[in-house]
């Protein structure tokens, strides 16, 4: 049995979807030493992905969301007579393998053409109905996807798992020493409110800067807001909006931040914001929480099913809402320690070894192969239960 994961992605980005891939592939690796995986990744890598024995690296030239993808990549890997591939960005070859698995993060492109870039609406929209019809299985980040799936798509309910995803080992709490020594190279005092996200229209910074903004004028708080995020096609209009506020001495925007300073960073805030209009999963409030921080995240999508009752959820077109949860996070002692609580709580029950489980157990029932142990049978028969 070969199966192949299609890791191209990982050269070319560093946001979710990398990161989804990159921490699979070593979930898998950890779990599964017997099946033969081939690791498909783009030439230009110096290094392939992390793997393990089983797990062959393979370069290919075809890159990702290139106008002949699903026929080029194809072409490269039907030599590798695969049983099953694992495309983690959604879009499968036409040909090349036995049998598909597609991994859909979300359908936000379908939502509002302001939500992504015209390149990636083109890409995904002319696709993403012939994705889900080849598929054998496809799997979500969340059940909220899932919902998305079957409502617009007209996929079938029984052919899509619930896999969440899950925060990193590295997300922990810190030393007070180890968080002061990162924030002072980035000249931040601890006690600031944060963002973590690619800079899109869809994660709705402009209406975090508005609610800081009224936080700042009725004198509810003398925190600073530090943006940390990939420098992407809203940046520039942000850091105008940041000007017209007023608000250039108070506003840290953060570009290219390594992953290894995240956590301390999380752990130096006084709250994280993720007041998006849309979000497939919304990592950085589960990152957050397993730090320790509290958390204010909108009340849409799927961040109500992953932050439940361990944070202060909020309307995201209500500026004054936001603000108002906000301020309870930053002044409330007692609300502040309760979320302290109930987010490591929460975080804990999310782990990418159980990803990677129900991963494995969607290959062999897709294969027709006996699962290996009761949990992947119960995965299976539960496939949208939250982590417990």
């Amino acid at each position: 049995m070969r199966i192949g994961i299609d890791a191209r992605i990982t050269y070319y980005t560093r946001g979710g979807i990398s990161h989804y891939v990159l921490s699979l592939l070593r979930a898998l690796a950890a779990l599964d030493s017997q099946t033969s995986y081939c690791v498909l990744y783009s030439r230009k890598q110096h290094r392939p992905p992390e793997g393990a024995p089983n797990f062959a690296a393979v370069p290919c030239w075809t890159p990702s969301h290139h106008r002949l993808e699903r026929w080029a990549l194809g072409a490269e890997i039907a030599r590798l007579r695969l049983e099953l591939l694992h495309s983690p960005d959604f879009i499968p070859p036409a040909w090349g393998y036995r049998h598909s698995v597609i991994t859909v993060h979300d359908l936000n492109f379908l939502y509002d053409a302001r939500f992504l870039s015209a390149e990636s609406r083109r890409y995904y929209n002319g696709q993403i109905a012939w994705a889900v019809q080849r598929a054998d299985a496809i799997l979500a980040d969340s059940q909220a996807t899932r919902a998305d799936l079957v409502a617009r798509l007209g996929v079938a309910a029984d052919k899509v798992t619930v896999a969440h995803l899950a925060p990193g080992p590295a997300f922990r709490p810190l030393p007070a020493h180890e968080v002061a020594q990162v924030c002072e190279r980035y000249g931040l005092v601890p006690g600031y409110i944060l963002f973590v996200g690619t800079l899109e229209p869809r994660k709705n910074v402009p209406g975090l800067l508005h609610a800081y903004r009224l936080l700042l004028d009725a004198e509810r708080t003398d925190a600073r807001l530090v943006i940390v995020g990939a420098r992407g096609w809203l940046a520039e209009p942000l850091e105008a909006e940041v000007q017209r506020l007023r608000l250039e001495r108070r506003v840290h925007l953060l570009h290219g931040v390594p992953d290894a300073d995240l956590p301390a960073l999380y752990n130096g805030a006084a709250v994280l914001a993720l007041p998006s209009f849309y979000e497939g999963f919304g990592l950085p409030v589960l990152e957050a929480m397993a730090c320790g921080t509290p958390v204010v995240a909108a009340n849409r999508t799927s961040l109500p099913e992953v932050v439940a009752d361990a944070g202060l959820l909020v309307d995201p077109e209500d500026d004054g809402q936001i603000a108002r949860a906000l301020a309870q996070a930053l002044n409330d002692a007692a609300l502040r320690a309760r979320l302290r609580a109930a987010g490591l709580a929460r975080a804990a029950q999310f782990t990418w070894e159980r990803t990677a489980l129900i991963t494995r157990a969607v290959y062999r029932r897709v294969l027709g192969l006996e699962t290996n142990t009761a949990d992947e049978d119960s995965v299976l028969d539960s496939p949208t239960a939250l982590p417990t």
